[in-house]
């Protein structure tokens, strides 16, 4: 221009407003050089995601805080000091914020490198490899539930895990009277000792004795012991001779005359002869009946040692009528309530007296023969043979107690009742059975029917449960 011609300004002639009018100065970040980068460099990606807005997507259109705090190269963005460490906060955050929604869900980023099919790949993936995972824990847990159902009490006993088979010591209570009878070892008398609520398993008891290698010696008579008691307590109490209750005897229910007084001999020393002598007149306890088969009721009885034959017999009658009493029999009825209740007491397990009662009652009021087995092994003779069926030539033997040839009752009791038996005689449960058989003879397990085709069927079970239990006495 003319004036640039003419010389320089001078300083004091300058205007006063020439700085005053001036902008403000804008704090920019350093750039880097003005370079190209590096293909496939982060700063190449950058730029090229910032040259194309529309390749990227709804999220890339306005750049993050986390972009925005490392674009320092970029012309257009100015980052004012005060505010670029809120921006580095915030990145900070949304990086510790991640999960596993985040690495399943996050859309991509124009800093990825990859695209929507490798994220894509690598969630199936995973998630097939988490259904593999879950399909062999589920197999191990199903073969580990089957092995373990299957093979439990084996697994327990090997591993220890079982349920202890004694009683821990300390826990011994209350009383228990248990019977050993002339010739018991150790195998009956273990059961013994179990049925009478010592020991707490049937064998541990047997078991103790063959672990410790002890040959006992049993003395027959009536023991007083406690219920839970170990099997070392239960031996040393078994032979400690103030335990035995001296001039004490057993009855057993379902006993008979014939297996009942050798028991007597043996507990109390009363010699056979006196005893059969004292069974013979039945009217001399005031029974009117051919003999007392029934009335010697089935219990512990301690007598006096100078008791005699007749006083012991005397006492087991006396028993007898107060069972019958306490049932409300008349006294012109007893010898028959008794018959019914011997019936019972050999044909059934205690929970189903009542309903072997009916079944008795309803084949005599309907006219049928009774057909127990008890009675016909009875009147031949055969009542402790120790089985369950009956032979041929018991069932066809013609006497007055087997009620497969004579109709109604048989001549007299089989056998001696015990008070549930007798109140079983004397109320019948209500049903149309008139048939039952017992297809497990270890359980007792009876089935009761109405019909013939019926009784057929549970006979069939019996006879499957015998052949697969050939020493079980069927």
């Amino acid at each position: 221009m003319p004036e640039r011609d003419q010389g320089a300004y001078d300083s004091q002639s300058l205007p006063e407003d020439l700085f005053a009018n001036l902008p403000e100065p804008v704090h920019q970040a350093p750039s880097a050089t003005s370079t190209s980068p590096a293909a496939g460099s982060r700063r190449a990606r950058r730029e090229a995601a910032q040259k194309a807005p529309e390749h990227r997507g709804p999220e890339a259109t306005s750049p993050s805080p986390v972009a925005a705090a490392v674009q320092p190269d970029s012309a257009d963005q100015t980052v004012s000091a005060d505010k670029a460490p809120a921006a580095q906060t915030v990145s900070a955050d949304k990086a510790n914020g991640s999960s596993l929604d985040d690495l399943f869900e996050a859309e991509h980023d124009g800093s990825s490198g990859r695209g929507h099919g490798g994220r894509k790949k690598r969630r199936t993936g995973c998630l097939v490899a988490l259904i593999v995972v879950l399909a062999l824990i589920g197999g191990i847990v199903g073969v580990g539930a089957w092995v373990m159902n299957t093979y439990r009490d084996q697994i327990n006993d090997v591993m220890g895990w079982g349920e202890p088979a004694d009683w821990e010591p300390g826990l011994a209570t209350g009383e228990a009277l248990v019977t050993i009878r002339a010739g018991d070892t150790g195998s009956p008398v273990s059961t013994a000792l179990y049925e009478a609520g010592v020991t707490k398993t049937e064998s541990v008891f047997y078991d103790y004795l063959v672990d410790e290698n002890l040959a006992v010696t049993f003395y027959p008579g009536v023991y007083t012991l406690q219920k839970k008691m170990t099997a070392s307590a239960a031996l040393e109490a078994l032979e400690d001779p103030a335990n035995k209750r001296e001039n004490t005897v057993s009855i057993r229910e379902g006993g008979t005359i014939e297996s009942s007084l050798p028991l007597i001999t043996e507990s109390i020393g009363i010699p056979l002869e006196d005893l059969q002598g004292a069974v013979a007149d039945p009217s001399a306890y005031g029974v009117d009946a051919d003999d007392l088969e029934g009335w010697l009721f089935p219990a512990v009885y301690t007598f006096d040692p100078e008791a005699t034959a007749a006083q012991v017999i005397q006492r087991m009658v006396d028993r007898t009528r107060e069972s019958l009493d306490a049932a409300g029999v008349p006294a012109a009825d007893q010898q028959r309530i008794l018959t019914v209740a011997s019936i019972i007491e050999r044909e059934g397990r205690t929970d189903d007296f009542a309903k072997v009662s009916r079944v008795i009652q309803n084949r005599l009021d309907d006219g049928m023969k009774l057909q127990m087995d008890s009675t016909a092994q009875y009147g031949y003779g055969e009542l402790h043979a120790g089985v369950v069926s009956t032979s041929d030539e018991a069932q066809f033997d013609d006497n007055p107690w087997n009620t497969y040839v004579r109709e109604g009752l048989p001549a007299g009791p089989i056998a001696s009742p015990s008070d549930a038996a007798i109140a079983a005689a004397m109320h019948p449960a209500d049903g149309p059975w008139l048939y039952f058989v017992t297809i497990n003879p270890q359980t007792g397990e009876t089935v009761f029917s109405t019909t013939y085709e019926e009784h057929q069927a549970a006979i069939k079970i019996w006879g499957e449960w015998c052949e697969a239990n050939p020493d079980q006495g069927c």
